[in-house]
């Protein structure tokens, strides 16, 4: 069964609802303000099935919009849905100022299909409506609607209805189904409490599924909720499918927490935005439209207030076309591909609108290259976009979430178009994330540079130490340790545990450091466990104290000197020895205490505690109460 979202434009009293009655036996009119007053004010929904030529069922679904200018704001809030458009104009009144801006909006929407309808054809004469079937066909000229059909009816005898019928599923037909496949999107329409349920909501579900017991995030709130139970055109179903009218039972969410304009997703996928860019078109009817205007900005069954922000020096003309970001007054959750609709602030009339190409985008004052980028995003295609996503975070690259994020696009055919790039070598994957090529061999040069520097300054240091590398590079964990273990395949690096050097770099010593290494160790090795000062030590050399230090320090990181607290430094061979006579002392005593170690080692207290500290460490003793037992 192929499902179809139908909406209604046309000037206030053209016969919108009478029409959508007659055709579904559904009156749209649920406010008992609308009755008394007899005219729409919100919108309202009616439902139709309709057989098509295949034996197809199409299920129609209608969405009734007020016509009257002070109510246009509630008819956007439904016409971001629409598959399909019935223009509505009254025989009697021809072409009038509503239907003039709601044909804009569908076109500004990017309708695709539609039929022209001319109500109340009982009220004129053959002569009168033939004129004004010219009229319509003159003013649709050159628009989605030129070649569309045109059907005369009455509501009041019924004349016409059929030929409706068979136009409505003629055009249906042509139209491609949309994809359940995608990522849910429900932007809400209408919150209501119904006696024994709780809270409802409906709008037109305009991607993806939703099953019964899933659950939802509810944007920009971020609160979860679970559907209890759903309804597809009246009917109960156990899901609902992109292209339908839904009403959601919702679980865990009060009604007074909803409103029109929020918007219902999977929980963890999209982020909420208060910056778009935008491909902006401007309606020839208006005023030129000036870098940094406020205006009201329409998408789906959401409203804010936005700023736009033009990427281009002078102000939009009538009947232009240019790029902006938007900067929203609230959160929205926008995609990429979302059309919106822009209205003057004051007085309040539709100027323009266009379509999202960038729901994460770069500050403005950042972004002095858009003007390039946005062309690209707008029609260079899917994977000419994602490599631009890419590129533009650098070496840290985009990962899958991200992506997702950004697009709007599923996983799976992220995954697609990444395995594309990736074969074309413009991008390397990195665990989950998607690198630019070129940005990764930057970084990779710099990475090298960076070790370069660091050996013509500081030739006595054997590498630089991991973290600090990566603290320089400033790139997720799995990003720099790929690029290591890159580098060191191809030879150009090593690691040593903590230390990264070039390959083949090292130490390099003069001959006066090279001597004063020496005297460092020798000093130490002479000394055993009685060892100077190593103060004392570094004062004697002929290099200065800055060098004599990183002397000190290579021969600790080499461990031939080991240090044992915050001043004694030992050698090696004094500590093995060390060792040597504690496991002999064991076969006269398997404990030992401090003076029976002083007399053992021959040192005094100011050695033999920070030495029995060092043994406890190292399990070769265990402290218990004022005795080491030896392990």
């Amino acid at each position: 069964m192929k499902s179809v979202i139908v909406g209604t434009a046309g000037h206030i009293d053209h016969g919108k609802t009478a029409l959508i009655k007659v055709l579904t036996g559904i009156d749209a009119d649920r406010l008992e303000e609308e009755k008394r007053r007899g005219i729409t004010i919100d919108l309202g929904f009616a439902h139709l099935e309709l057989p098509a030529p295949s034996g197809e069922v199409l299920r129609l679904g209608f969405i009734d919009v007020p016509g009257h200018e002070r109510f246009v704001r509630n008819m956007l809030a439904g016409a971001g849905g629409v598959d399909l458009v019935l223009l509505v104009i009254a025989a009697d009144e021809s072409i009038k100022p509503q239907t003039r801006e709601h044909f804009d909006i569908c076109r500004l929407l990017a309708v695709q299909r539609g039929i022209t309808v001319l109500t109340k054809s009982d009220t004129v004469d053959r002569e009168t409506l033939d004129v004004v079937r010219l009229e319509a066909e003159e003013f649709v000229r050159g628009s989605f609607l030129e070649g569309a059909p045109l059907v005369a009816v009455s509501s009041l005898t019924g004349a016409g209805f059929e030929d409706l019928k068979k136009a409505l599923v003629e055009v249906a037909c042509q139209l491609s189904a949309r994809d359940p496949a995608t990522l849910t999107r429900l932007p809400i329409d209408r919150v209501f409490t119904m006696k024994g349920f709780g809270t409802v909501v409906t709008g037109t579900l305009v991607s993806g599924t939703i099953g019964k017991d899933e659950e939802l995030e509810i944007f920009p709130s971020l609160e979860r909720v679970r559907v209890r139970g759903i309804e597809v055109h009246g009917r109960a179903a156990p899901a609902a499918m992109a292209g339908q009218r839904t009403a959601l039972n919702l679980a865990g969410v009060a009604t007074e927490e909803l409103a029109r304009g929020m918007t219902l997703a999977p929980p963890c996928t999209f982020r909420a935005t208060r910056r778009v860019d935008v491909s902006l078109s401007l309606l020839a009817s208006a005023k030129p439209l000036k870098d940094g205007a406020r205006v009201h900005l329409h998408v789906y069954s959401s409203e804010t207030i936005a700023e736009v922000r033009l990427y281009g020096k002078r102000p939009l003309l009538p009947g232009e076309d240019g790029y902006a970001q938007l900067r929203l007054d609230h959160e929205v959750l926008l995609l990429p591909g979302d059309r919106f609709i822009i209205r003057q602030f004051s007085p309040v009339i539709t100027i323009g609108g266009g379509v999202v190409l960038d729901a994460a985008p770069r500050r403005k004052s950042k972004a002095a290259g858009s003007q390039q980028i946005l062309p690209v995003l707008h029609s260079g295609g899917e994977k000419s976009a994602l490599l631009l996503r890419i590129a533009r975070q650098g070496s840290s690259g985009l990962t899958l979430a991200e992506a997702v994020a950004e697009t709007g696009c599923t996983r799976a055919r992220l995954e697609e178009l990444g395995a594309d790039l990736r074969q074309g070598g413009e991008v390397v994957r990195i665990g989950d994330r998607l690198i630019e090529r070129r940005s990764l061999d930057a970084s990779e040069r710099q990475l090298l540079a960076h070790l370069e520097d660091f050996h013509r300054r500081d030739p006595l240091v054997p590498g630089m130490g991991r973290q600090e590398l990566h603290d320089l590079l400033a790139l997720p964990n799995e990003v720099f340790s790929a690029m290591l273990e890159s580098l060191g395949r191809l030879k150009k690096l090593e690691s040593a545990g903590q230390i990264v050097r070039l390959a083949g770099r090292g130490v390099v010593m003069k001959d006066e450091e090279a001597e004063s290494k020496k005297t460092i160790e020798q000093a130490f090795r002479s000394a055993g466990l009685a060892v100077p000062a190593l103060a004392q030590v570094m004062a004697g050399l002929k290099i200065d104290k800055v060098r004599a230090q990183k002397l000190v320090t290579l021969l600790l990181r080499e461990k031939i000197l080991i240090k044992v607290s915050d001043d004694l430094v030992f050698h090696r061979t004094a500590l093995e020895g060390l060792r040597a006579q504690v496991a002999a002392y064991k076969s006269k005593s398997p404990k030992i205490d401090v003076g029976k170690f002083k007399e053992l080692t021959g040192v005094s207290r100011k050695y033999a505690i920070p030495l029995l500290e060092y043994l406890d460490r190292e399990h070769v003793t265990e402290r218990v109460g004022d005795l080491r037992e030896i392990l």
